[in-house]
């Protein structure tokens, strides 16, 4: 079996992306792109936490229930949780396009928070 990810390597791939960037979201560990915070750590979960649409999020959990999934928090917010034991590092690459195509843009989560 493929060794699990870590931390370390989940921020490596986070910050090899264009104007990616790490910053400080609620206290946890965040990565932006332009503004657009697109993951962030939750590493009592020992997770990480990717932006996605509902429907990419229900998708994934209905299809890997071990590791990806929500939680009361996040329940409402267009994220999904991934259990980093579980991921293969291979799928890594195409969960942060996933996240940053998923982050809408600075202006309108500006916007969405003030309605």
């Amino acid at each position: 079996m493929a060794r699990a990810l870590s931390f370390a390597d989940v921020r490596k791939a986070a910050l090899s992306l264009p104007d990616a960037e790490e910053a400080s979201s609620h206290g946890l560990t965040g990565f932006r792109q332009r503004g657009k915070l697109f993951l962030v750590f939750r590493e009592k979960l020992e997770a990480i936490v990717l932006r996605a649409s509902f429907e990419q999020r229900d998708a994934m959990i209905a299809e890997d229930p071990e590791t990806y999934f929500t939680n009361d928090h996040y329940r409402g917010y267009p994220w999904v949780l991934a259990r980093l034991a579980r991921l293969n590092a291979k799928v890594l690459p195409d969960l942060l396009q996933m996240a940053l195509l998923a982050a809408p843009p600075q202006k309108a989560a500006r916007k969405a928070k003030r309605k």
